[in-house]
């Protein structure tokens, strides 16, 4: 099974994997000489095309030489499942999201999550359960490249709480979706939000050969 990694640029998506990906016709290639985030940053931005890949026979030992090209945030979220089966979200800026946040000094990963989620929704989290997977954006602030890596946890959540968006954070509602619904806001959210929710498995594998 080939190791890949996915780092997206607003819709576009970079592939670093140890495999040629499938419908490579559609990609772009990008050297692995070159893999250099903060270069590559502006010039995938400026690229007409969404798709592109590195081919790299040790994807991990890449992702982390280039991860020290650019400044690295980490942050942690939670999906959070109701015991009625449904799952929470929160629309921010526009789009459909999961809530997540950047991690406070010294703080872990997994503690980070839960504080975040809670802060965010208004809701106790019940119980944080395992480990989703890591997910990798960037962006520019301030005129530094910024690659953001998010820690997911699965969570669970008890009773009829009141929902409250934290409005400071951009967060206008927050909402349960049954599994019906959730296949629908893959039209309105970000890629790495897709990656979490076919992970877990709340969604059907997605149609990009990613």
């Amino acid at each position: 099974m080939a190791q890949k990694y996915r780092i997206y640029i607003n819709q576009k998506a970079i592939l670093l994997t140890s495999e040629l990906p499938e419908q490579a016709e559609k990609f772009q290639r990008i050297d692995p000489e070159h893999f250099d985030l903060k270069l590559i940053y502006p010039w995938v931005y400026n690229q007409p095309g969404d798709l592109f890949y590195v081919l790299s026979p040790d994807p991990k030992a890449a992702m982390k030489k280039a991860m020290k090209t650019v400044k690295l945030v980490e942050a942690a979220g939670g999906l959070v499942q109701h015991e009625d089966g449904t799952h929470l979200f929160i629309y921010r800026n526009e789009k459909w999201d999961l809530p997540k946040g950047k991690l406070e000094k010294g703080e872990k990963t997994k503690i980070a999550a839960v504080r975040e989620v809670e802060e965010e929704c208004g809701i106790k989290v019940a119980k944080r359960e395992d480990k989703i997977c890591k997910t990798y954006h960037m962006y520019e602030w301030r005129g530094k490249i910024v690659l953001k890596k998010t820690h997911w946890y699965y969570m669970k959540h008890k009773g009829k709480a009141k929902l409250v968006p934290q409005i400071e954070e951009g967060i206008t509602a927050v909402r349960f979706f049954n599994r019906e619904q959730v296949a629908a806001i893959i039209t309105n959210t970000y890629p790495s939000i897709i990656d979490v929710l076919e992970v877990s498995e709340l969604i059907k594998e997605r149609e990009l050969p990613l």
